[in-house]
């Protein structure tokens, strides 16, 4: 864990809350933790908004971006799943996106095919979005999907459920009423 708290004597609720806020993926106690740039990045923020007044502008600020970025993170994880599932994946999508500190490459050859996917999905798709920076999480799910020949597919219905377009189509799209 990024920070560790001994204390045998701390209540059940406390450390409830303090389980949430080292949280750093999605929800609280979850199992696929790990310690990546975009970990540390959430866990500072939240360092600094705990050391701050809670009264003040600045601690609601940072509430709000560690909310949003929370949010943002399980949106991803959303998208991912779904065309996981899509692809057959109904069982194994949990376990093929949980990434931990224990979490290796299958093939160090196929490293390199990973980085490649990874970025055309993040510049051909909206699978992530536009402010996004490419998680290290997401390099270890399409190793998986290497493995399992399945990672052309992902791409191919990334680009069909979640196709690029120009900021100003999607503007215009968000106006029109859902069908």
């Amino acid at each position: 864990p990024l920070c560790s708290n001994n204390n045998p004597y701390t209540s059940f609720g406390a450390t409830l809350a303090r389980d949430e806020e080292q949280n750093l993926w999605s929800t609280p106690h979850d199992v696929t933790h790990t310690e990546a740039d975009d970990d540390r990045v959430l866990y500072n923020m939240i360092v600094v908004r705990n050391q701050l007044d809670k009264d003040s502008e600045e601690w609601q600020k940072l509430n709000y971006d560690i909310y949003t970025l929370r949010q943002t993170r399980k949106e991803v994880r959303s998208r991912w799943k779904h065309i996981l599932e899509d692809l057959g994946f109904q069982k194994e999508a949990d376990s093929l996106l949980s990434v931990t500190k224990l979490s290796i490459i299958s093939d160090s050859q196929n490293m390199s095919k990973a980085r490649d996917i990874l970025l055309r999905l993040s510049e051909e798709t909206n699978i992530f979005p536009t402010s996004w920076e490419l998680s290290e999480r997401y390099l270890f799910v399409v190793d998986r999907l290497i493995a399992l020949d399945a990672a052309d597919e992902f791409f191919k219905m990334a680009s069909t459920v979640y196709p690029k377009r120009p900021s100003r189509d999607r503007a215009d799209e968000s106006q029109k009423a859902p069908q």
